[in-house]
């Protein structure tokens, strides 16, 4: 499935991205890119290479070959510290607060440490992210103590408290109630029409489909369709690999 020729530059691009662990092969030739303020969403069957993607893309490991630009700037050879600094943040499945720090201390650390941003100003920020994500009630509670709507919550709010240009989400839909799962929805649509980049790995459709622009389905470490989400999901190879059938 061809995407449509874009003239503005990608905000992000992996352009033949393959990885490796020895003679595993886990990431084929991936070529895929998201545009600023754009929504998008990868999909695809548990071991398809999302998450492996996700991690290459952040730089929590080398890719074997290929390279991968933020707003037209090659990342190769910078760590995941240093392209959050330049404002590439995710978040994790299984959301990793420091459990030790209050849900504000977790927030104001990620203002410190990924922005860089000095005491009074990592404070106001923090603050004001725990108000747009619905956490200020509970900024004095231990991260600890938070249930799993309030815990993916703080994962966004520290991603989002390192200033991003792009965020990518990771599964942070699964385990929600429908109500929770709004809300999330309602942040994620504020993201993008603030003009920040968001890919989003989930399963949940009828979800996804009321946020991204455009989906990315993956299977067995390639990619085998990506464009308008109702053209990918009726596409008969995505059908096969994401579905388990596909169309007479």
């Amino acid at each position: 499935m061809m995407m449509q020729a874009m003239t503005a530059e990608p905000m992000l691009r992996a352009s033949g991205v393959n990885k490796s662990y020895g003679a595993l092969k886990v990431l084929f030739d991936v070529d895929f890119h998201a545009m600023p303020g754009e929504a998008v969403d990868i999909v695809g069957p548990n071991g398809a290479g999302k998450t492996t993607l996700f991690g290459a893309l952040a730089g929590s490991f080398p890719v074997s070959s290929g390279s991968i630009h933020l707003a037209g700037e090659n990342l190769s050879g910078t760590s995941a510290a240093e392209r959050c600094r330049l404002g590439l943040a995710r978040t994790h499945q299984v959301p990793r607060p420091f459990l030790g720090m209050s849900v504000f201390e977790n927030v104001h650390v990620a203002a410190r440490s990924g922005a860089g941003m000095d005491q009074a100003t990592a404070t106001d920020e923090a603050a004001e992210i725990l108000r747009r994500t619905g956490l200020l009630a509970l900024a004095n509670r231990s991260a600890a103590s938070l249930g799993l709507l309030d815990r993916k919550r703080l994962e966004v709010a520290r991603a989002l408290a390192t200033r991003p240009r792009v965020i990518l989400l990771d599964e942070i839909g699964g385990g929600l109630t429908e109500a929770e799962l709004g809300a999330l929805i309602d942040l994620i649509r504020s993201l993008q029409a603030d003009g920040m980049t968001v890919v989003w790995i989930e399963h949940i459709l009828h979800a996804l489909l009321r946020v991204v622009t455009r989906l990315v389905c993956m299977a067995e470490g390639r990619i085998l369709a990506q464009g308008d989400p109702r053209d990918v999901m009726a596409h008969p190879q995505v059908q096969r690999a994401y579905l388990g059938s596909s169309p007479e």
